[in-house]
């Protein structure tokens, strides 16, 4: 091929883009670099015939001869329906994460230069994390750095939490509705999802002693803060029967908290682990979504023996979250831009939010929530009944706007058609009311069929 001096002069490019597109097209393998030598366009290679992997079907499914449990169902679709990027055009009212708008890259991006210059940054961490990293999640949460874990983000952290928790063939109770999320990691990991209901102050109490009671379960998950995809609050009287009812059943309750910056400006009640001397609660919290998507930063604390396990765990599964990673996070946070972008975002979610309520108002009255969140990025409709969600969220496609059907979310039969609806993704008001507007259209096509 012409030399790098040559391709510039051509396309009037810099070295560093032409550098750049030949990396790529030595990735694809189709040039090869020969140093001494030049670039070379790559042989082509000979056509694969094709491959019978059939077998691998009866290798996936079939159980053991011996007596093993049957096999284990590992289903992301549910997560998939959130993290995949609708089409050019369509306006994003399902996803999960900030807006570029909100989020803070120019802050995320000067505490990785800085990082990448710390002395050691490029040295292994300890295991647990290190040692300032552990003690600023502590802070929060009222405990010493010892309870605290780093791990690779929150859903890192479930998938830790439920395999030193919970045995494979075991129940595992959870809020109906629920995160996808944990009903697909418990699945893989061959655990019973069992739902409990709830209602707007939280999970039901009496409902939770009577599913300890039933199942024998020993581990209840939930999110007590602005829970996905209902936006509840554990009501305060709550909080202590929840941990007392599984406390006395002998179990543990994983609290998931991934929604604490995510208010909209009002207080916050302290994490259930806060309240919890006796080591009942596994405390969950990540700093990726009030950030990036890609700060894969989140912590595990706990109090007791299970730390150790929580800890063995992590080693086994990835040894330890990368520690540049782990010192960026710690410039982020100690940054002074750090409690000015918590208010950036308590602002802008709480501005989306009164947005969608204004157009749902306005264009589908009649799927208006009762209660409006007071934190959260998500509001959770309730349809009439006989509406087909998955009929209305691919004519909502259609009409250039993705919303997320309610059937994941529920880890038996739902008792009623919904959907959710995020606002968290979306530029302003002006490509919120417009997004609500093709949903009214979609919403009316479909009931028009029935």
């Amino acid at each position: 091929m012409p030399s790098s001096r040559s391709l510039v002069e051509r396309f009037g490019v810099s070295p560093v883009t032409v550098s750049r597109a030949l990396a790529a097209l030595a990735a694809e393998g189709l040039v090869e670099t020969r140093p001494g030598s030049g670039t070379y366009r790559s042989q082509a290679a000979p056509a694969a015939g094709p491959v019978d992997t059939s077998w691998q079907q009866v290798a996936l499914t079939a159980g053991d001869q011996h007596g093993e449990p049957a096999p284990r169902v590992v289903d992301a679709s549910g997560v998939l329906a959130t993290l995949a990027a609708p089409p050019p055009g369509v306006i994003p009212l399902n996803g999960g994460y900030l807006h570029p708008d909100l989020q803070p890259q120019q802050a995320l991006g000067a505490a990785l230069a800085r990082a990448a210059r710390r002395p050691g940054a490029w040295d292994r961490p300890p295991v647990e994390g290190l040692t300032a990293l552990r003690t600023w999640f502590a802070r929060e949460a009222g405990v010493g750095p010892a309870q605290v874990l780093i791990t690779a983000g929150g859903q890192a952290a479930l998938t830790t939490a439920l395999r030193a928790l919970a045995p494979p063939g075991s129940a595992l109770l959870v809020e109906s509705p629920t995160y996808p999320g944990v009903l697909a990691v418990a699945r893989a990991a061959g655990l019973r999802p069992v739902p409990v209901p709830t209602d707007a102050d939280g999970v039901r109490p009496d409902l939770l002693a009577d599913a300890f009671d039933a199942t024998g379960a020993r581990v209840f998950f939930c999110q007590p803060l602005f829970q996905n995809p209902t936006g509840a609050v554990l009501a305060p009287v709550r909080r202590a029967q929840v941990t007392g009812i599984a406390r006395a059943a002998g179990a543990f309750v994983i609290e998931d908290d991934f929604a604490r910056r995510l208010g909209h400006g009002g207080p916050l009640p302290a994490p259930l682990v806060a309240d919890d001397p006796h080591g009942t609660v596994v405390h969950v919290t990540s700093l990726t979504k009030p950030t990036s998507p890609s700060l894969r930063v989140g912590a595990l604390i706990a109090r007791g023996p299970v730390v150790e396990r929580l800890r063995a765990i992590q080693v086994v599964d990835s040894f330890f979250v990368a520690r540049p990673l782990q010192e960026a996070t710690l410039e982020l946070v100690g940054a002074p831009a750090w409690p000015r972008h918590l208010r950036a975002v308590a602002t802008g979610l709480r501005e989306r939010r009164d947005a969608m309520l204004g157009a749902l108002r306005r264009d589908l009255p009649e799927l208006l929530p009762a209660r409006a969140p007071a934190g959260g990025y998500q509001l959770w409709l309730r349809l009439p009944d006989g509406t087909d969600e998955t009929e209305l969220c691919t004519a909502a496609l259609r009409a250039s706007v993705a919303v997320a059907a309610g059937r994941p979310y529920f880890a038996a039969e739902a008792p009623a058609p919904y959907i959710r609806v995020s606002f968290s993704d979306t530029s302003g008001a002006e490509e919120i009311d417009e997004g609500i507007r093709r949903l009214a259209g979609a919403f009316a096509e479909v009931r028009a069929g029935i």
